[in-house]
């Protein structure tokens, strides 16, 4: 009597096992397709070449002689392979699921329907995580990067907030597995820093933080007057891409001008004592560089340089930049007061973005370096007028 109510039973959570599992099925072909579709845009192919160029050099005999130049590759080497490695391996492991649906799609309990939808939610998690990537595609995107923070209008609370957007900003390239550097920095007298250089390693360094260069501002009640009177400061963070050997400039020693100074800090046995600070000027266009960390001469100079020449590479960009604008009507000037976000502390809590409209009521997330969100609306905002520039 009852028996015919159990295959009726049985049917019908059978044919939700099915259903369930097709549809799974389904969504990983999307995402197959989507990750196929995005790969063709990441330059694997040239990126495994140089994979297989640095993996030259690391086995070479002499390869650990010059100690810093073999961290640079090793580092290097990691960050391109990671990279690789994963995209190759979120488009295999989809591969590997589909199998393993189709394989038990008649078999599976409802308990194997829960662990594979599990699965499938982890894949489709990585690659939105990862996805917008595919935007990336302006020249130096994919470069290595150096940036430079400067504190502006705000005495000491612009100098802490200067202070807050670097560890902003390094804990952001953490959470992206970048390598960064504090290549200078210069503190205030009563706190927080004037100035910072850093340089960061890891894939997509330069084209993920583009869309932090600018004035970022700050209100909020000061910490730094006894009537903590509501505030707001200023800073700058300038970008460079870190260029290859290939890409630098042949320049005239006759075009630089270089001094040696004496380096100021915190003290120190060699700190005002040796010339180690450098100051290098590009005669034909003005742009001065100035590196005074507590290195050898050497190493400051050769900092320097490397700045100096992806600055005369970026105004090549620019001036080409602004007059394909000029010609559209586009142009417009930069300037200090032309903030690109604002993060409000007080009266309410807000970060917003300017140019996209991006904001957040969680600005304590964003200060921990949680920029995601910012920086693809960035991406998505600039493509295509990122591909127009390109032509």
């Amino acid at each position: 009597m009852f028996k015919p109510i159990e295959n009726k039973f049985s049917f019908s959570v059978r044919s939700k096992i099915i259903f369930a599992m097709n549809e799974l099925i389904k969504r990983l072909e999307n995402l197959k397709s989507e990750i196929v579709n995005l790969k063709s845009h990441l330059n694997l192919p040239q990126k495994e070449q140089k994979i297989l160029e640095l993996e030259e050099q690391m086995q070479a005999k002499d390869f650990w002689q010059d100690n810093q130049h073999a961290q640079n590759v090793s580092k290097e080497y990691n960050q391109l392979k990671s990279f690789y490695d994963f995209w190759f391996s979120l488009e295999r492991d989809a591969d590997l699921l589909a199998d393993l649906l189709r394989g038990s799609a008649r078999g599976a309990s409802e308990a194997d329907i829960g662990y594979l939808k599990n699965q499938v939610d982890e894949l489709e998690k990585k690659y939105q995580k990862n996805r917008f990537v595919a935007l990336l595609g302006k020249k130096y995107d994919d470069h290595n990067a150096i940036f430079s923070l400067h504190s502006g209008a705000g005495g000491v609370d612009a100098q802490d907030w200067a202070d807050m957007l670097l560890r902003m900003f390094l804990r952001y390239c953490e959470k992206k597995g970048f390598s960064t550097e504090v290549l200078e920095m210069s503190r205030g007298e009563q706190g927080g820093i004037k100035s910072a250089v850093v340089e960061v390693h890891g894939a997509y360094a330069y084209g993920l933080l583009k869309s932090e260069a600018g004035v970022h501002r700050l209100v909020r009640l000061s910490p730094f007057n006894p009537a903590h009177t509501r505030e707001t400061s200023f800073a700058l963070l300038e970008l460079l891409p870190l260029l290859e050997e290939k890409e630098t400039i042949d320049l005239d020693p006759k075009d630089l001008k270089i001094e040696a100074n004496t380096a100021s800090g915190h003290g120190g046995q060699s700190v005002n004592t040796t010339y180690s600070a450098i100051r290098i000027t590009h005669i034909p266009t003005g742009l001065k560089v100035s590196i005074q960390n507590e290195r050898s001469q050497h190493q400051n100079r050769e900092i320097a340089m490397k700045i100096l020449m992806a600055k005369l590479k970026t105004l090549e960009e620019e001036k080409l930049q602004k007059e394909k604008q000029e010609i559209r009507g586009e142009f417009k000037s930069a300037e200090w007061g032309n903030q690109i976000r604002s993060y409000v502390l007080h009266p309410y809590k807000m970060v917003k973005d300017h140019r996209t409209g991006m904001e957040t009521s969680g600005p304590d997330s964003v200060l921990n370096g949680e920029l995601d969100e910012f920086v693809e609306k960035y991406l998505e905002k600039t493509a295509d007028t990122q591909i127009m520039a390109d032509r």
